[in-house]
């Protein structure tokens, strides 16, 4: 039910498919004059919605809402399975797959699939060889942001992560983790034959080469 015939109309379109407002510059075209204007930003660069905290911009009032919320610490959108609160919408959806298993974004060459197409997108990287991200100091590829990142703390020096026992620190999570077995004796890679355990996995690896009777290192001379 609508208020006036010409809201009635609008929403119409929503079954015929109609879209009679036309970008001028991609041609793209919409159902609402104020869904053109909003699209039409993209070309002008317009944007009006400023945030009063960051001064940061936005070209819809929507996108500005969602951002606050940064500074807010709201989180309105809550799993129902775990409890865990999120700030968009979209964040949440995502989130509950962990919970369902749904994994709807499909790699075409081996079929792997993805519960986010971003995730999807990195790991096509693995078949393309594409790497976009390059060190500006060695010139080196990452096909990540995130492993370029962690490889320019080779530059930079940057140790983020320190171990609360020792102040050890360290470039990496994953190596802060396995150093912290130092600590805690924790030794979580158990041979499955005699049972005896490794801090690392690459350890366990070579401890098996026992039972395999395996001797792949060979002396050239």
């Amino acid at each position: 039910m609508f208020s006036s015939t010409h809201n009635l109309k609008v929403h119409q379109r929503v079954h015929t498919g109609e879209r009679p407002y036309r970008c001028d510059v991609c041609n793209r075209t919409f159902s609402e004059t104020s869904k053109l204007k909003v699209h039409q930003r993209i070309h002008t660069g317009e944007r009006p919605y400023c945030c009063e905290v960051c001064n940061k911009t936005f070209s819809e009032a929507s996108k500005l809402k969602v951002h606050q919320r940064v500074h807010t610490g709201e989180r309105p959108y809550r799993c129902d399975e775990c409890n865990k609160a999120f700030s968009r919408k979209s964040n949440l959806k995502v989130h509950q797959r962990v919970h369902t298993g749904e994994r709807p974004y499909r790699c075409d060459v081996c079929n792997k699939t993805f519960s986010e197409t971003g995730v999807l997108k990195v790991h096509q990287r693995v078949h393309t060889g594409e790497r976009p991200y390059r060190c500006d100091v060695c010139n080196k590829t990452f096909s990540t942001t995130c492993n370029l990142k962690l490889h320019q703390r080779v530059h930079n020096g940057e140790r983020p992560y320190s171990c609360d026992v020792c102040n050890k620190t360290f470039s990496k999570a994953s190596n802060l983790k396995l150093h912290q077995r130092v600590h805690t004796g924790e030794r979580p890679y158990p041979c499955d034959v005699c049972k005896k355990r490794f801090k690392k996995l690459e350890h366990l690896q070579v401890h098996q080469f026992v039972h395999a009777g395996r001797r792949p290192y060979r002396c050239n001379v």
